[in-house]
């Protein structure tokens, strides 16, 4: 679906360390595909352990993980939108990303300046957000100058553009991130093709010292706070870390983390996040040559998913033989499934839930 996130940050918050452990776990393992599609551009898998179960069952002889493209750019300073740093040069970059991964430093560490000499999580979003906000609002305001011209000499469709910028610049103007504003489908659509970048969901990343994980730190619950007031959700890992995990065999990955008492790497966890961040879902297709995750958004029906493996699934859509996942792991894969009668036929209204096990039967 080409779906990605950028992270954004100030230097030396460990956005780069972040992005590095993500690219180079997925470099170490056949099943994790990886590729540098251009410099600071990664694709890195959303592992997901059902499929690895659907696999087993299903004596695949491949496996195949969706996947999200993650930008890094970077690190943006104060004045960023006005040239400053290098960051500015990749705006752009980020404003072809479905979502945000807002890194934050919330550790301390003498060794690493921080830009602003003090580690403050509430003043780095700060800036950040300010920078990206103020880069908006140029876009807002160049496309204003213009709708608005439009509007006064009576074109219906130019009116209802310029109230949605109209709206969109005021709450820029008031420091009000946009994807906190309820614009309305119409509103939105007229927003569209400026791709705002604080219109995208965020993700804020707290990156914190390892010896503080499972920890309430007072840094750690102003990110929380300051999440919650702009629409926001929040990820806890300690980057350092995670660049060691991702520097390890694949098989020595789970040994290290259960000595540090860890369920699975954080960066797991982020990717899941951001994958639930845009909305999305997967469902599976299981069988003896491969078993594979397929991304759709909730909400997707039958049809839909079918035409994300192939669009003439989705033209000569006929029926989706489904089973649950649960289903098919209880009773040991698709026969065992279908003799217990909980494989369905369902049709082109069905809505594709998280998990399905899909067969699609469809005219050429």
């Amino acid at each position: 679906m080409g779906l990605s996130v950028g992270i954004v940050g100030l230097p030396n918050v460990g956005k780069s360390t972040i992005f590095n452990a993500l690219t180079a776990a997925g470099a170490q393992s056949a099943n994790y595909p990886f590729c540098t599609i251009e410099p600071n551009v990664g694709i890195v898998p959303v592992v997901d352990k059902r499929l690895d179960k659907l696999a087993a069952l299903a004596e695949s002889k491949q496996t195949i993980y969706t996947d999200l493209k993650v930008v890094d750019i970077a690190g943006l300073v104060r004045g960023a939108s006005k040239g400053e740093g290098l960051g500015n040069q990749f705006l752009a970059n980020i404003r072809e990303t479905d979502a945000i991964l807002h890194v934050v430093r919330c550790f301390d560490d003498p060794n690493v300046i921080h830009v602003e000499n003090t580690v403050d999580p509430e003043r780095d979003i700060e800036i950040i957000e300010t920078e990206l906000l103020l880069a908006d609002l140029d876009a807002l305001q160049k496309r204003a100058d213009k709708v608005l011209r439009l509007a006064r000499v009576g074109q219906k469709d130019a009116q209802a553009a310029a109230d949605a910028l109209t709206k969109a610049i005021t709450a820029g103007n008031d420091g009000t991130p946009l994807r906190a504003i309820a614009f309305t489908d119409e509103e939105r659509e007229a927003l569209r093709e400026l791709n705002l970048i604080t219109l995208k969901p965020v993700l804020y990343v707290a990156n914190v010292a390892e010896g503080d994980l499972g920890n309430e730190t007072p840094l750690l619950q102003k990110v929380r706070a300051i999440a919650a007031a702009k629409k926001g959700e929040v990820v806890v890992i300690c980057g350092e870390l995670e660049a060691q995990i991702a520097q390890l065999p694949p098989n020595e990955r789970q040994d290290f983390l259960t000595e540090m008492g860890l369920p699975e790497p954080g960066l797991d966890v982020l990717i899941r996040a951001a994958y639930k961040l845009l909305n999305l879902e997967t469902f599976f297709t299981a069988g003896p040559k491969e078993s594979r995750a397929w991304t759709i958004h909730r909400g997707a029906k039958a049809p839909e998913a079918a035409g994300v493996i192939h669009s003439d699934f989705e033209r000569g859509f006929i029926r989706a033989e489904t089973i649950a996942y649960d289903d098919y792991i209880s009773y040991a894969g698709e026969q065992g499934a279908k003799a217990a009668g909980r494989m369905r036929s369902e049709g082109k209204e069905y809505e594709v839930q998280d998990g399905d096990v899909i067969l699609f039967r469809f005219n050429v």
